[in-house]
């Protein structure tokens, strides 16, 4: 690995980042021998500031984070820990540290996962009269809604306005992923698909 920049207190700055959906999961601080652990056992391993200790992510409540790469910045003084989160990523039970907003505003790369978890709730708890629960329990019904939104798509970008196409596409999306979520996928693998295919 490229040499990292520690600073005076031998420490590096690690952001955290759920490799499906690219959420930003926690910023931490790493020393040398916690980059080797992770680097070892592909798991993140950081250095609590407030214990004075290394510390094995999860290693106590079970959430670790299996480390799918590891990214030095330009400068060589900052770490992007790339992970599969086996559980919550913040000690109050929130999956991101980050759910405290200083400002609000649309962020527009959370809206599918949020979608892929509503899903996963949807199906965990199955209440009455969700149109989510009738789409995860009847694959046939749910390729049908795919097919039918991806023609009004395609007429969309043909015959109608932006706005619309933005609504039609909105709605493909979301019938898309709850039929891969019908069949146990997620949007991942087919995102893993195009990455491998980039190559």
């Amino acid at each position: 690995m490229t040499e990292i920049s520690y600073d005076e207190r031998g420490l590096v700055p690690v952001v955290v980042q759920d490799d499906a959906s690219g959420e930003i999961l926690m910023l931490a601080y790493a020393n040398a021998d916690a980059v080797a652990l992770t680097l070892s056992t592909g798991e993140l391993h950081l250095w609590s500031r407030s214990r004075s200790e290394l510390w094995h992510k999860g290693a106590t409540s079970g959430n670790t984070q299996k480390v799918v790469a590891l990214r030095l910045d330009c400068d060589r003084d900052a770490l992007l820990a790339i992970v599969t989160p086996a559980g919550p990523a913040c000690h109050t039970g929130e999956r991101s540290c980050f759910f405290n907003a200083v400002t609000e505003g649309e962020v527009p790369h959370e809206a599918l996962p949020q979608v892929e978890r509503v899903l996963a709730q949807r199906a965990a708890d199955q209440p009455a009269d969700s149109y989510s629960v009738q789409l995860l329990g009847d694959q046939a019904f749910a390729a049908a809604k795919v097919l039918e939104e991806a023609e009004e798509v395609g007429r969309a970008v043909l015959e109608e306005s932006d706005e619309r196409v933005d609504e039609e596409a909105a709605d493909l999306l979301f019938h898309l992923t709850a039929l891969l979520h019908s069949r146990g996928h997620s949007l991942a693998e087919a995102q893993r698909v195009l990455l491998q295919r980039r190559r």
